[in-house]
C-alpha cells in the first residue's frame, strides 16, 4: 500500500514538500495582503492638479507615514482645514527652514538658492510657476505645490494667509508610493532633491509586499498541483511498464 501511495502522489517526500509549499505560500500570500492593508491606504485622485504624475480618477497606494518622515519631493496626502475639509494630494517642495522661490534663472524653482530640475512638471512657457513668490518655510511646516502648476490650487493660493500657505507636518496622513489604476507604476523620488540636507525619503515596502504575494500564489498553486501531476505520471509510468511486459511475453511466445 505504501508503494502505491507514493506512486500516485499521496505519500512520500514529494507529498511532504508539496504540503510545506502550500503552507508557506498561504503565509506569504495572506501575510502580504494583511501587512499591505496595515501600511497602505488607497486613494482616488479627485483633480488634475498633479498631472502628469497622477491623473483625475487614478487609484493610488499611499503609505501611512508620520509627518516627520516626509522629505522634499514626496507626493503626500494631507488634510488641512484652511485649505479644504477633504484630503488633498500635492508635492512637497520645501520643509521647515527652507526658502522657496520662483522663479530663478531659466524659470526654475529654487530652494535655498539652488535651482531645482523638475522633470515631472506639466507647465507652459517653461516657467515653474506663473505666480512669482518667495517664502521662508516655518519650522514644522511644509510648502506644497501641484505638478500642473497652471491649474493647481496649492500653497501659492494661500500666500497672504498666516504661514504663507504652508501646512503643518501633522496634516500629512500618507505618502504616495505607486499608481495602481488606471496604470501600474511606482512613483520615483525626484533626484533634484537628493543632494539637499535630509535627502529624499526611502521607497516604501510595496515592492517587497507584492513579491511576497506573487511568490505565495506560485507556491500554493505549485504545491496543490503536485498530487494530481504525480498521480498522472505514476499512471502513465505503470501503463508503460505493463505494455513493455506484454511485448516481452509476446516475443517469448513467438520464440
Amino acid at each position: 500500500m505504501g508503494g502505491n501511495g507514493r506512486k500516485d502522489g499521496r505519500g512520500g517526500l514529494g507529498n511532504v514538500l508539496s504540503g510545506l509549499a502550500v503552507a508557506v505560500g498561504f503565509v506569504l500570500f495572506l501575510g502580504g495582503f494583511a501587512v499591505g492593508a496595515l501600511l497602505y491606504q488607497p486613494y482616488t485622485v479627485p483633480t488634475d492638479s498633479m498631472v502628469p504624475t497622477v491623473k483625475p480618477g487614478d487609484r493610488v497606494l499611499a503609505q501611512r507615514v508620520d509627518g516627520d518622515q516626509v522629505r522634499r519631493g514626496d507626493v503626500v496626502i494631507f488634510t488641512d482645514s484652511l485649505w479644504s475639509n477633504a484630503p488633498m494630494v500635492k508635492r512637497v517642495v520645501g520643509v521647515g527652514g527652507d526658502t522657496v522661490k520662483c522663479c530663478g534663472q531659466g524659470g526654475k524653482l529654487t530652494v535655498n538658492g539652488e535651482q531645482v530640475d523638475e522633470p515631472y512638471l506639466d507647465i507652459k512657457h517653461g516657467m515653474a510657476s506663473d505666480l512669482p513668490f518667495e517664502v521662508k518655510v516655518p519650522e514644522g511646516k511644509l510648502f506644497l505645490l501641484g505638478d500642473r502648476r497652471g491649474a493647481s490650487l496649492d500653497s501659492r493660493a494661500h500666500l497672504q494667509e498666516a504661514g504663507q500657505g504652508t501646512v503643518p507636518r501633522s496634516a500629512v496622513t500618507a505618502r504616495v508610493d505607486a499608481v495602481a489604476w488606471s496604470e501600474q507604476r511606482m512613483l520615483e523620488r525626484p533626484a533634484a532633491f537628493a543632494a539637499m540636507p535630509g535627502g529624499v525619503s526611502e521607497p516604501g515596502p510595496l515592492k517587497a509586499l507584492l513579491a511576497a504575494i506573487v511568490a505565495g500564489a506560485v507556491l500554493v498553486l505549485g504545491g496543490a498541483a503536485y498530487g494530481p501531476v504525480a498521480k498522472l505520471a505514476a499512471r502513465r509510468g505503470g501503463g508503460t511498464r505493463s505494455g513493455a511486459g506484454g511485448a516481452e511475453r509476446e516475443r517469448a511466445g513467438v520464440r
